[in-house]
C-alpha cells in the first residue's frame, strides 16, 4: 500500500501518474506543484475535516479557532468532557456537533482507533468510517487521503473533482460520483495524486483554493 508523507513522495506520485495517463500533463503544466498538506492522523485531524465540510473556509476557520483548547491538540478525552451546548458556542450545525460526539466517544472509550485505521487497506478502514453515523464516504475518503497519506483513494462525490474533471477533458456535463470513479479507476494506484491534479487545476480557473483541508 503506497503512502504519501513528504512533498517528493507527490512528486513522485506526479510522475507515475502522468506515465499513466499521458492526458494529465497538460493540466500538470497549468497547476504547477502540487501541495502536500498533511495533518496527522487522529481525532483532531477527523474533526476538522467535518468542521470544514460544507460552509466557507473563513467559517470554518472561525469555528475551528473557537473549538480548539487553550493548550495542546484537541483530542476526543477533552471533547466529550465539554459542556452539551458546546457546540453552539462554537457555531456547530447539530448535525455536525452529533457526529463528533460520536467520534469522540468511540475514539475516548477505544472503540475506534483512527491511528490504526490508516494502516488498513482502504476498503477496510472506509468501511469502518461510515459505519459511524454522520460520516459519509467523502468525510471518509478525505480523512484517509490527508491524515492517513493514503496514495490510492478519489472521492469521487466531490463536486469540484468532477467539475475540474468534466472542464480538463471537454465533457459536455460534469460525470456524476459513479462515472467519475470509473475515470479515475486508469490513474491507481495513484489516485490521490489525480485528486490533488484535478482540485489544483480547478483552483487555477476558479483562482482560490480548493483542496478540503489547509
Amino acid at each position: 500500500m503506497l503512502i504519501i508523507r513528504s512533498d517528493d513522495d507527490v512528486t513522485e506520485g506526479l510522475e507515475n501518474l502522468l506515465r499513466l495517463d499521458p492526458r494529465l500533463a497538460a493540466i500538470a503544466a497549468e497547476t504547477g506543484p502540487l501541495p502536500l498538506r498533511l495533518r496527522e492522523p487522529g481525532f483532531e485531524g477527523l474533526a476538522h475535516i467535518i468542521v470544514s465540510q460544507m460552509v466557507s473556509r473563513a467559517s470554518a476557520e472561525a469555528i475551528w479557532r473557537r473549538m480548539q483548547p487553550a493548550e495542546g491538540l484537541l483530542t476526543a478525552e477533552n471533547y466529550v468532557l465539554l459542556h452539551p451546548e458546546a457546540w453552539r458556542e462554537f457555531g456547530l450545525s447539530r448535525a455536525k456537533a452529533d457526529t463528533l460526539s460520536r467520534i469522540a466517544e468511540a475514539v475516548a472509550s477505544s472503540r475506534l482507533d483512527l491511528l490504526a485505521l490508516c494502516a488498513l487497506p482502504p476498503e477496510e478502514a472506509l468501511a469502518e468510517l461510515t459505519a459511524l453515523k454522520g460520516v459519509g464516504p467523502w468525510t471518509a475518503e478525505v480523512y484517509l487521503m490527508f491524515c492517513g497519506g493514503h496514495a490510492d483513494v478519489f472521492p469521487s462525490g466531490d463536486v469540484a473533482l468532477q467539475n475540474a474533471v468534466a472542464a480538463a477533458f471537454g465533457l459536455a456535463t460534469r460525470p456524476q460520483a459513479r462515472e467519475l470513479a470509473s475515470l479515475a479507476g486508469a490513474w491507481s494506484p495513484w489516485r490521490s495524486i489525480a485528486a490533488r491534479l484535478f482540485w489544483a487545476y480547478y483552483a487555477v480557473k476558479l483562482g482560490r483554493g480548493m483542496l478540503p483541508i489547509d
